[in-house]
């Protein structure tokens, strides 16, 4: 028997660690109520207070402030990719036109 193991959405998460943090239920009551193993909303509660003190997750992040810093990264990433690929270009360029 093969058990497939669920998949929470970020917007799930959220809502599932807010109730800990916010609403002041216990991990176990907030486990039972949402349908979630005890340890992953643990993580979650913890993924999400760190999120709160501005700490960017490694995974994806739950709170939007640090979805856009993710997004701004992987932007800021990616141009600097191609920064360096016609940096690469340019010289190849140059260095065929000296040649000629």
């Amino acid at each position: 028997m093969n058990k497939s193991k669920p998949v929470f959405s970020t917007e799930f998460k959220k809502d599932a660690a807010s109730l800990v943090l916010d609403k002041n239920y216990s991990v176990k009551e907030a486990s039972e109520a949402v349908g979630a193993g005890v340890s992953a909303l643990r993580r979650w509660v913890k993924q999400l207070e760190s999120e709160r003190q501005g700490v960017t997750p490694k995974g994806n992040a739950m709170t939007a402030n640090q979805q856009e810093l993710q997004g701004l990264q992987a932007r800021v990433k990616q141009l600097e990719w191609e920064n360096m690929i016609l940096k690469k270009a340019t010289a190849l360029v140059m260095s065929d036109s000296v040649k000629r």
